[in-house]
């Protein structure tokens, strides 16, 4: 009888499709990439992001951007503008409504998965890419060495 008192019921180890129902749960739409091996499109009014199972959660393998057309545009940080850019290269500038839009689908999504936000996550939104333009080839593979500078 006294051992009863001290029993706990072990939690239960969510599975991948779990953390997919309660994401669907939370107002998200699910599916599946195809291509990619396991990793999901979780998408909510315009706004998407790519999650894959994780170890102990899911992770998210491509951060949220508004969909232009059948692809997700990061934020990209230009120093004196934000711009939504997708990987076969249309860009467009990023507006306010577009910023509240990523910053709270973030927040939502990794309420409903479990996730851990960040602090300064959690201020608003954070650029996927910082490219200024006033710094020539930081941003390249390899920035050019001093001799192979040409004089203007």
């Amino acid at each position: 009888m006294i051992h009863m008192l001290f029993h706990r019921d072990r939690p239960k180890k969510l599975t991948f499709e779990d953390y997919l129902q309660r994401a669907r749960d939370a107002g998200f739409e699910t599916s599946s990439l195809s291509l990619s091996g396991g990793k999901y499109r979780v998408s909510r009014n315009g706004i998407a992001a790519v999650i894959a199972d994780g170890a102990e959660r899911p992770k998210v393998t491509e951060k949220a951007g508004v969909l232009m057309g059948d692809e997700i545009a990061s934020l990209v940080d230009g120093g004196f503008q934000k711009f939504l850019q997708t990987g076969s290269g249309a860009r467009q500038p990023a507006l306010a409504p577009h910023l509240k839009a990523i910053h709270e689908f973030q927040e939502d999504l990794r309420a409903a998965l479990g996730l851990v936000s960040l602090y300064n996550e959690s201020l608003g939104s954070v650029s996927n890419l910082y490219l200024y333009d006033r710094v020539e080839d930081r941003d390249s593979d390899r920035p050019k060495k001093p001799w192979e500078l040409h004089v203007r």
